[in-house]
């Protein structure tokens, strides 16, 4: 668990406060009017004690002029409520299948006790946060994934059947840019609707980077558990554009599950169809204490940023 220290400010604590709040002011105004999408999940979302700094840190950058977006995930919630009701869970090369009886349960925590967990604690924090759907309103309209694999004896590739797993195919804002228009803090469950009403749990960097596309936001922010994008000797990337992202997949430097966040930040900041795209996308370590301001309000950021080819 995080530890956060409240051992008495002195003066110079409050001067070095009073400094950063200074040095903060050209950022700002910089994303004053903006809108700032941020993917949260992982250790920032399970430790309570930073969950409550972040949600400290959304209330502050609505009460500055930012209009935060929030898309959280919880796969690992998902998985402990299906062992507590004994959902049988089947897995293909790793990766879930969602019957019916899943996507029930994954609907359930997903925006129910999560989402709502979240609108909590911005509530609390001093917001005024309103929990979501990419049902409600037709917000995100779904596809089913369709994954292939290979078979290494006849080279065929065989279609991979993952059930109520699904991907944005069409994001509608119209209920986001309300939201966007007044107090009110959206936080979005990846949860989306298909074209027969069916539901479709989405992988949450996925509807993200949909959203900040949709709703053409300043900023797409990834709260990871790694402290960014490495280069071969180990050392973090501050700073690359998509041209550089594609050869470090193409050459194994980016590999794993790092590849498939890249990609989140690579659609969303490339532009398509005359949108221009998000400005940049940045993986971010949301272990951090206020990983969040210290992307947005300092030079120096907290991740890896990812912009188009200029």
């Amino acid at each position: 668990m995080t530890t956060v220290d409240k051992s008495p400010m002195t003066q110079e604590d409050y001067l070095s406060q009073a400094v950063t709040l200074s040095e903060a002011l050209p950022y700002m105004q910089r994303y004053a009017g903006e809108t700032v999408v941020i993917k949260y999940g992982g250790h920032a979302m399970g430790d309570p004690e930073l969950a409550k700094l972040f949600a400290k840190d959304i209330v502050l950058l609505k009460q500055v002029g930012i209009n935060p977006v929030v898309v959280h995930g919880g796969g690992p919630q998902i998985g402990n409520m299906l062992k507590r009701l004994e959902v049988e869970t089947n897995f293909i090369d790793g990766l879930r299948v969602t019957d019916q009886a899943t996507i029930d349960v994954a609907e359930m925590v997903l925006s129910g006790s999560i989402n709502k967990s979240i609108v909590a604690n911005i509530n609390e924090a001093g917001g005024f946060a309103v929990g979501l759907s990419g049902k409600d309103g037709s917000l995100i309209r779904a596809k089913k994934l369709h994954r292939t694999k290979k078979d290494p004896e006849s080279n065929i590739e065989k279609v991979l059947d993952l059930g109520f797993v699904g991907e944005p195919d069409v994001v509608t804002p119209h209920i986001l840019d309300v939201f966007l228009d007044s107090d009110i803090i959206p936080v979005v469950a990846p949860i989306g609707v298909g074209p027969n009403g069916e539901t479709y749990n989405i992988n949450a960097d996925t509807a993200a980077g949909a959203i900040a596309s949709a709703i053409d936001a300043k900023r797409l922010l990834m709260l990871t558990d790694i402290a960014g994008v490495l280069d071969g000797d180990k050392n973090l990337i501050q700073e690359m554009n998509a041209l550089e992202a594609r050869d470090m997949i193409a050459d194994g430097t980016i590999n794993g599950g790092m590849i498939p966040k890249i990609e989140t930040c690579l659609s969303a900041v490339e532009p398509k169809d005359e949108v221009p795209g998000v400005n940049a996308a940045v993986i971010m370590d949301g272990r951090v204490p206020h990983a969040v301001l210290l992307e947005i309000f300092t030079e120096h950021g907290a991740g890896t940023m990812i912009r188009s080819v200029e």
